[in-house]
């Protein structure tokens, strides 16, 4: 007997059949999460969990949204409309089309937000949150009640802004963005001081953190170059006047350089600063938020800090529940490795712990947190069972070498600092690269490789001296840093996956007789070379002992291995076609780098004579591995609190 389909039905299991073919299996990294989160240290509690207290709503607006009618018929407080015609710039057809649907052009933009916050006097941090792009008929906003009840039961108020207006098929918006954002701050001066209604006398306006999603991350980052400006860079007839008292910014899977203020990066500092990115990304497909980070400055030593969280397997869209895991839109389905991606749930409990646990060390002084930052294990089975990347600075830190200033690889950063390497088989400087074909993270790194093999001959059994890399401590720099024991050593490292040569033993001279005679003789015929082979992979993560020395050459050592997890790159596939991650990407791991901390007192700790007030000299001995390579970055000194 044979089965035929119906012929409405057919073609539609011909094309699944065949995009099963064209699929790639399923392939996710094994995570290392039971080991390396199995002990956390920080005893406060959870920062992403509910607060006590009771949370309560509202909506402010134009009070004539003829979309959005909770920002017609259900408003608490009348807000009036701005002039973005300066910052989002249209051509007149697409304005044209907006105004239709909306009712408004860029000229008359409306401040419209829901709010939560909480029962009580206060008064309570501010916190603004904006989405990104995305449909502007499926409404972002309502996406972050997440952060908003979280945020409000712990003493917070949080407003989600609406910015739909500037989704959809526009470019050169970001601007806008992060103008109208600093519009909303005003609304908020202007609601504390409102007599009789639910706010008045209840935010603390120098209490201030903005975040954003996607085009919302750098809208926070422009957000916060414009409060401190006198104008705008493009147009300075443009006047502003914003200085409000932002203390934090957050990005999540920010895009960056869609604007470029006087075409140049926008320049952000002297605020704290995190960034959060999901290895699995399929809008934002590399880390570009690292970028920013790595250009964020501190002026002037404080307690502000940055720090920049990869997280495995998290994607663009679960940061927000409207979004969810449509990275590219109803095409996600077909084009998107979904099955790679953790829960969303679980994706935004990591968002609850370390956003929670930002604004609770940035806004209210909560130390106890910023170790969650500096070493993420210390937030244990806080965090979902995934690997994670992590960077770090603080205002605190002196830097001995970023590898930015010069193409010196013996010069450091600060005066008198020299570098030195010591038997290794590579040693360079070069700009960090991001996965895909042409971006970089613009910062400069130094690439050191070493194999100590033992070499050919008689004394192939002996093993040979490990190599080395060294960076000095100039005594002035020692004394004027104040370092001792409450002091903590700083430095990034990037695994890679090559695998250098053999070191060459250089050869002994000829005798002149010899050359004589080899030059009477013939030469040999040449033969054909066979092909190059593909250079060996490695696979084996490369630890390392990181030592110190101080001026009486007394010297301590510890595992990097014992500072925090050492792994070789994390590969993801993103993309469910067959060969399209290949395609796409230069590589299937991101060089993200992961920030080490070593508290002086853990070297004292493997040896007690060690002084850490007599600082002299920081190694990195490549003497658990015998052949690596490895990025090195940002070596710095901190100040613990």
């Amino acid at each position: 007997m044979t089965f035929r389909l119906p012929s409405a039905i057919a073609p539609a299991v011909a094309v699944a059949l065949l995009l099963q073919g064209c699929a790639q299996p399923l392939t996710i990294a094994p995570s290392d999460a039971a080991t390396v989160l199995a002990h956390r240290t920080i005893t406060a509690t959870n920062p992403g969990l509910p607060g006590a207290m009771t949370v309560k709503t509202l909506y402010y607006g134009s009070g004539k949204d003829i979309r959005r009618p909770e920002f017609r018929d259900s408003i608490t407080y009348r807000t009036g409309t701005v002039d973005a015609s300066p910052y989002a710039r249209m051509e007149p057809p697409a304005a044209k089309s907006r105004k239709k649907y909306w009712g408004y052009d860029n000229t008359k933009f409306p401040l419209n937000a829901r709010v939560w916050y909480p029962e009580g006097t206060g008064p309570f941090p501010l916190v603004l949150v904006v989405h990104g792009n995305h449909n502007m008929k499926e409404f972002s906003d309502p996406g972050y009640a997440w952060l908003g009840e979280l945020l409000a039961s712990k003493g917070y108020i949080l407003a989600s802004i609406d910015e739909n207006f500037l989704n959809g098929g526009i470019r050169g918006e970001n601007d806008a963005r992060g103008w109208v954002l600093l519009k909303h701050l005003e609304v908020f001066r202007a609601l504390n001081d409102s007599t009789g209604k639910p706010l008045q006398g209840k935010i603390d306006m120098t209490r201030i953190a903005l975040m954003g999603h996607s085009r919302g991350g750098e809208a926070v980052a422009i957000a916060g170059a414009f409060n401190r400006l006198p104008a705008y860079p493009d147009d300075a007839t443009q006047k502003f006047n914003f200085n409000f008292d932002i203390k934090s910014l957050v990005a999540i899977a920010p895009v960056d350089g869609q604007y470029r203020p006087a075409e140049q990066p926008t320049p952000v500092s002297d605020y704290n600063y995190l960034v959060i990115h999901g290895s699995h990304d399929g809008d934002v497909s590399n880390f570009s938020g690292l970028t920013q980070y790595n250009r964020f400055r501190f002026t002037r030593s404080g307690p502000e800090f940055k720090s920049a969280i990869w997280m495995h397997r998290a994607n663009h869209g679960q940061w927000n529940t409207v979004w969810n895991n449509k990275d590219n839109g109803s095409y996600s389905v077909r084009a998107l490795q979904l099955k790679a991606l953790i829960d969303g749930e679980e994706q935004r409990r990591f968002g609850r712990v370390v956003i929670g646990g930002f604004l609770d060390a940035t806004l209210k002084g909560m130390e106890d947190y910023r170790a969650i930052f500096r070493d993420y294990r210390s937030a244990g089975d806080w965090l979902p069972p995934t690997m994670y990347l992590t960077r770090y600075a603080d205002a605190r830190t002196q830097w001995l070498a970023t590898f930015d200033e010069d193409v010196d690889v013996s010069s450091g950063t600060a005066p008198g600092v020299r570098i030195a390497a010591d038997s290794v088989s590579t040693w360079k400087e070069s700009d960090v690269t991001t996965r895909s074909r042409t971006n970089t993270f613009r910062s400069n790194a130094a690439t050191i490789g070493w194999n100590n093999t033992p070499a050919a001959g008689a004394d192939s059994t002996v093993a040979r001296w490990p190599a080395r890399v060294s960076i000095s401590v100039p005594d002035s720099l020692r004394r004027a840093w104040n370092v001792d024991a409450r002091s903590a050593l700083l430095f990034t490292i990037g695994t890679t996956d090559q695998k250098p040569g053999a070191r060459k033993v250089p050869r002994a001279p000829r005798a002149d007789s010899a050359a004589s005679d080899t030059a009477k003789k013939k030469p040999a015929a040449k033969t054909p070379k066979p092909p190059a082979k593909k250079p060996e992979k490695d696979t084996i993560a490369p630890d390392f002992s990181v030592e110190v020395e101080d001026g009486a050459g007394r010297v301590a050592r510890v595992p990097l291995s014992a500072l925090g997890a050492v792994r070789m790159p994390i590969e993801s596939y993103v993309y469910r076609r067959r060969g399209r991650d290949k395609a796409q990407f230069s590589t299937l791991s991101e060089q993200v780098m992961q920030t080490y901390s070593a508290p002086l007192s853990a070297f004292t700790t493997a040896n007690p004579a060690f002084d850490p007030s007599a600082l002299r000299t920081i190694r990195l001995v490549f003497d658990r591995k015998r052949v690596g390579a490895i990025l090195l970055d940002d070596v710095g000194l901190t100040r613990l609190p």
